[in-house]
């Protein structure tokens, strides 16, 4: 590691096979201390990272990850990178079971939150969700509620020495990019959100050498998701647009609209809320804005078309039913 650590300090980059290498040999928690592991992840945090560096980084997490089989549904994820610092509501896990409740099954991965308040993993929990690895309990929740938790700790043990090092340091690192990028069930369709332009280009370069069909988000004031606060730019498979509020029939709202709090427990209220349909205007829209785009991205349809039936999934109880239904599961 001590040559590697000088030659990031040099300003070298890694190739993916380095990259790779390297997050393997971190995992086994035998070649490297926690000092040096700290370091290697400082130097990403002042620089950003490259191409080559993330496509290793990744391939080495998705290599020694349990992998889930979820074939059988068609699959869809929808989440974020985290680490944009606006600690809104969980728009993305609200909007998760708003697209299971109108049909889409969704395999949710997620993780307590690490550089934000509150997690989607950190929402679940306390609402009563198990967390399992077990195919068949997973199986059953997609079968029955149309969606199931990859809680990421279970599926990529490797990273268990790591988990300490970034709660200590309770800044954002590399594996907030990466986290979106392996889920262990490999879903054909994703909805991805990230904190920075720069990183939905690397996202786009990587994820149109894939056959997922993908739609991955930056809002310009700096949301790793929809947040309709103003203009959001998106990358899918065959295209790339300057989203607006106005394209849905929607306006503009304010930032403190959509902000979650600072507790868990303020979290899980404000999701309990939502998703019994008795949000306000802009927490329902913008929850459904998300969700609709995740729809259109599984269905192939218009963004429009895919917003009005989540907002019917919304209120009609339909995304309701689906929560209620995993929470009765996991008792």
């Amino acid at each position: 590691m001590k040559h590697i650590l000088n030659r990031l300090i040099n300003h070298e980059t890694l190739d993916s096979t380095e990259a790779k290498q390297i997050l393997v040999n971190i995992s086994s928690n035998e070649m490297y201390n926690q000092s040096q592991i700290v370091a290697f992840l400082t130097v990403f945090m002042v620089r950003s990272i490259t191409l080559e560096e993330l496509k290793g980084f990744r391939d080495a997490l998705l290599e020694l990850c349990i992998p889930v089989n979820l074939n059988d549904f068609n699959a869809t994820d929808l989440c974020g990178t985290g680490g944009d610092g606006k600690d809104t509501f969980n728009i993305s896990t609200l909007a998760s079971f708003i697209t299971a409740g109108a049909g889409v099954h969704v395999a949710k991965h997620g993780n307590y939150g690490v550089s934000s308040a509150c997690g989607s993993s950190n929402v679940m929990e306390f609402l009563g969700i198990k967390f399992s690895n077990d195919v068949d309990f997973l199986n059953r929740s997609m079968d029955k509620a149309g969606i199931c938790v990859l809680h990421a700790p279970l599926f990529h043990p490797a990273m268990k020495h790591i988990a300490p090092i970034r709660r200590e340091l309770g800044v954002k690192t590399f594996f907030n990019i990466l986290g979106p990028m392996v889920n262990p069930s490999f879903p054909k369709n994703q909805m991805v959100g990230v904190f920075n332009l720069e990183l939905l280009r690397l996202y786009s370069y990587l994820y149109q050498n894939t056959d997922k069909n993908y739609s991955i988000v930056h809002a310009l004031d700096g949301y790793d998701e929809i947040s309709l606060t103003g203009k959001t730019k998106v990358i899918s498979n065959n295209r790339e647009l300057l989203f607006s509020p106005e394209d849905l029939g929607l306006s503009q709202i304010k930032q403190d609209a959509i902000y979650g709090g600072s507790t868990i427990e303020n979290a899980a209220k404000i999701f309990t809320t939502v998703i019994q349909g008795k949000g306000t205007e802009a927490q329902n829209n913008v929850v459904c804005a998300n969700a609709g785009l995740a729809i259109a991205t599984a269905k192939q349809i218009s963004h429009k078309q895919a917003f009005e039936i989540a907002k019917e999934s919304l209120l009609s109880g339909k995304a309701r039913k689906s929560l209620e239904t995993l929470i009765e599961l996991s008792k």
